[in-house]
């Protein structure tokens, strides 16, 4: 059962992505980021008095307020090198990198994955590299940018992960504060359009709603399971990307890519057999 989270919260961010991505190409990225994670916000509010009564500490609104900054700025490096870049390369080198650090950490925190579950996560690795080959000149494009938006999200899912069980999805409410906060009041400074365009307002807002959902189910999932192993599913999340820009943009799919999506699916089996 978490580990079946865990993919699900990588089919989700994948979407998140691909709209997030699509968004940005119609909209200023401020406006995108700024509306995207304020409709995940406001998805989640409404939920709380219908969920198991939770108890929060000090610590819990701290790190979820440290993963909001560094999960907002993440974000929106990553729609940035959507915007710019192939979606197929910037995707697969951004999860590259956030699936790193959860790991060195899980390990270095006492995490010790069986031997078929290591083998799966090297087959995930190896699957996130296959699936980026895309042989298009301008694949490099917002390469840099999505280093970078990788090493924001793989602290993104370690201070998530930090959180208590008892915290509930008050972490995530956190977060979403923090990273609304911070994006509007530098939007405001740097006097950037806060407002996206109208026609591409219904995917920022779909975009932010899959988002939240997968986070969620990111928090449920890494807080009875283990960091490095639920973080290294959970960067799977190019895979979908991929096939929603072959549907959606028809961006085809190289024989390489087809058996990086092949190597996921073994990756997954593999990971998830071994406990």
């Amino acid at each position: 059962m978490t580990y079946a989270l865990a993919v699900l919260a990588s089919i989700t961010y994948g979407a998140a992505d691909f709209l997030g991505g699509l968004a940005t190409k119609r909209s200023p990225l401020f406006s995108v980021v700024i509306f995207s994670q304020l409709s995940g916000l406001i998805l989640v509010l409404p939920a709380l008095p219908f969920l198991p009564r939770s108890s929060p500490t000090a610590i819990d609104f701290a790190w979820g307020s440290a993963a909001g900054l560094a999960g907002g700025i993440g974000v929106a490096l990553l729609y940035r090198a959507l915007a710019i870049g192939v979606m197929s390369v910037v995707a697969p080198v951004t999860a590259i990198c956030a699936v790193i650090i959860p790991l060195i950490v899980g390990v270095g925190l006492g995490e010790r994955p069986t031997t078929r579950a290591m083998i799966g996560i090297v087959i995930a690795i190896l699957a996130i590299i296959l699936v980026s080959q895309t042989g298009e000149e301008r694949a490099t494009t917002g390469v840099s940018i999505a280093i970078a938006s990788g090493i924001a999200i793989g602290i993104f899912l370690v201070f998530l992960g930090r959180t208590g069980t008892s915290a509930g999805l008050w972490p995530l409410i956190a977060a979403r504060s923090v990273s609304v906060s911070f994006f509007t009041i530098a939007g405001l400074v740097g006097r950037q359009k806060l407002m996206p365009r109208r026609e591409s307002m219904r995917i920022v807002i779909c975009g932010g709603a899959v988002d939240m959902i997968a986070n969620i189910l990111y928090l449920i999932a890494v807080r009875i399971g283990l960091l490095s192993i639920v973080a290294t599913l959970t960067s799977l999340y190019p895979t979908s990307t991929i096939v929603l820009a072959r549907i959606v943009l028809h961006e085809r799919l190289r024989a390489l890519q087809q058996v990086g999506v092949l190597c996921a699916a073994i990756a997954i089996v593999l990971i998830v057999s071994a406990t």
